[in-house]
C-alpha cells in the first residue's frame, strides 16, 4: 500500500472546536463578572421588602432616597409621578427665598390673610385666628406657617407672591421635568379636572439634595430652609426613624394620598427619602414603615465596613 500522510482535518471542524473554546471562555468571563457584591445583595433584600409592603398595600407606593455620602440612589417606582399633596410646598418655599435674596420682597413686610378653607393642619395656631377673619402676618411668618403647619390659606399667599410659573421656572431650571405646579391649595375645581400638583419620587429628593447641599438658593437660605423643615409639626416618618435621629421634613397628606420628603441626618450616613402613595383605602399611611425600611438599610451601612461586617 502507498504511504499516506497525517489525516487531515476538515476546515469547518477545526472552526468548529475554535468557536466551541471561544464561547466556553465568554461564559466563564460573564459569570465571572456577573459576581454581586454583598452590598448590592443587601441592597436588593431592602427592594424586596418595599415591594412587599407595596403588595400587600391597598394603594401603590414609590420610594426614592439618595446617599448624601456616595451619592447612590435606592429606588423603587422612583420616576413614576404621584400627586404631591403638601410636599409641593417645598418648590415654593425656594422660590420665596430666592425672590427675598433678590430684594423682590423683604420676609418683614406684611400682608394680610384670609382663611381659604380647610387645611392639613387642625389645630394650628394661624387656622383657629383666621377662622375669627383676616390676619395680618409678615411674609417670613407666612412661609414658616405654610412650612411646619402646612397651612393652606399661608401657602396660598405665598404662591401668589412667588407666582405659579416662577416656580414652575424654578423646577426646570434645576433640571427637574416632572414637578408641576398647577393649582393652589384647596382648589377642588382645578383637582377634579385633573389639574394635581404632581412629582416623581425622585426628583423630590433630588430637590432636598440640593437644599441640604446649599444649592437650591443661596447657602444661608438653604441653611434656614432645612431649620423650617426641622420645626414641621407631626412628621410622618418619624415612627419608622428614632427619635434621636433629627429629620428636615414636609408631609403631605389629601384623601387617598400620603406622602413627605425628609432629609434624615444619620450619623456617619446622612440620607434624603422620599416615600409617596396614592390609590390608598381607608385612613392607610404607609410613609413610616416605608421609611423604617430605608432608614434601617442606611443604618446597617453606616455601623459596618464594606462587607457588612458591624463596627459598632
Amino acid at each position: 500500500m502507498p504511504e499516506t500522510g497525517p489525516e487531515r482535518v476538515p476546515v469547518c471542524d477545526i472552526i468548529s472546536h475554535v468557536l466551541r473554546k471561544s464561547l466556553i471562555f465568554f461564559f466563564i468571563s460573564v459569570f465571572a463578572s456577573a459576581q454581586v457584591s454583598v452590598s448590592s445583595l443587601w441592597e436588593h433584600k431592602t427592594l424586596d421588602r418595599i415591594q412587599a409592603l407595596d403588595q400587600s398595600l391597598d394603594g401603590v407606593l414609590g420610594i426614592a432616597a439618595i446617599d448624601l455620602t456616595s451619592g447612590h440612589v435606592l429606588s423603587y417606582h422612583g420616576d413614576s409621578q404621584f400627586p404631591t399633596a403638601s410636599s409641593i410646598k417645598i418648590p415654593v418655599m425656594i422660590q420665596m427665598f430666592r425672590d427675598a435674596q433678590a430684594g423682590r420682597f423683604h420676609f418683614t413686610d406684611k400682608r394680610d390673610l384670609k382663611w381659604v378653607g380647610n387645611s392639613d393642619d387642625s389645630e394650628g395656631p394661624l387656622r383657629r385666628k383666621l377662622q375669627k377673619g383676616p390676619v395680618t402676618l409678615t411674609i417670613g411668618e407666612m412661609v414658616e406657617a405654610m412650612m411646619q403647619w402646612s397651612d393652606n390659606s399661608a401657602a396660598n399667599a405665598c404662591i401668589d407672591l412667588a407666582g405659579m410659573d416662577r416656580v414652575n421656572g424654578l423646577l426646570r431650571a434645576l433640571g427637574l421635568r416632572d414637578t408641576h405646579l398647577r393649582r393652589k391649595m384647596m382648589d377642588v375645581a382645578a383637582a377634579a379636572r385633573g389639574d394635581e400638583n404632581v412629582a416623581t419620587p425622585l426628583e423630590l429628593s433630588r430637590l432636598l439634595a440640593l437644599i441640604e447641599q446649599g444649592k437650591a438658593a443661596d447657602p444661608e437660605s438653604c441653611r434656614r430652609m432645612i431649620a423650617l423643615m426641622k420645626g414641621v409639626h407631626n412628621p410622618f416618618m418619624r415612627p419608622g426613624i428614632p427619635e434621636s435621629v433629627e429629620i428636615a421634613a414636609k408631609p403631605g397628606d389629601l384623601d387617598g394620598v400620603k406622602c413627605e420628603s425628609a432629609i434624615v441626618f444619620l450619623k456617619g450616613r446622612p440620607f434624603v427619602l422620599t416615600v409617596m402613595s396614592t390609590y390608598l383605602g381607608g385612613k392607610l399611611n404607609p410613609v413610616s414603615r416605608a421609611a423604617g425600611i430605608v432608614y434601617d438599610y442606611f443604618s446597617r451601612i453606616a455601623g459596618s465596613n464594606e462587607w457588612g461586617r458591624s463596627l459598632e
